[in-house]
């Protein structure tokens, strides 16, 4: 399948993806601030990065929350296994160099004491069992 886009107009929609403050991370944030919670945002603790820079911090429970879209890190979910018909060969190896970067980084956060929680885009849909593995997993 050839891109509809030309390669400029490609590269501007690209652009415009973020990855600090998206919508489900604000949405999580929310939740676990009306909640009470209190963390640093992206990969702080005490003023060292830590590895893979989680979306949420909380560092005196020594836990560390990710928040990462499906299609973008490769969950097993339906958004997560649609493969890209377009260059697919370049977004086969993207993503999955995506998938295992996200690992060695999980094992690095949990060989230096942290706990790892990943919450997935899809995950978002259901509120409330997202806010019951949100307070297991915080009160653990």
């Amino acid at each position: 399948m050839v891109d509809r886009l030309t390669p400029e107009q490609r590269s501007w929609n690209m652009s415009r993806i973020r990855g600090k403050n998206t919508k489900p991370e604000l949405l999580v944030r929310g939740l676990l601030h009306a909640k009470g919670y209190r963390y640093r945002l992206h990969g702080t603790s005490g003023g060292t990065k830590l590895p893979g820079n989680p979306d949420l911090v909380f560092a005196s429970r020594r836990k560390v929350i990710f928040i990462n879209g499906c299609f973008w890190h490769f969950h097993d979910c339906r958004v997560g296994q649609h493969a890209p018909k377009a260059n697919a060969e370049f977004w086969q190896a993207k993503r999955t160099k995506t998938r295992n970067r996200d690992a060695d980084q999980r094992q690095q956060l949990a060989s230096a004491g942290w706990d790892v929680l990943t919450v997935w885009e899809c995950e978002l849909k259901d509120r409330q069992a997202l806010e019951e593995h949100l307070e297991r997993f915080l009160q653990s």
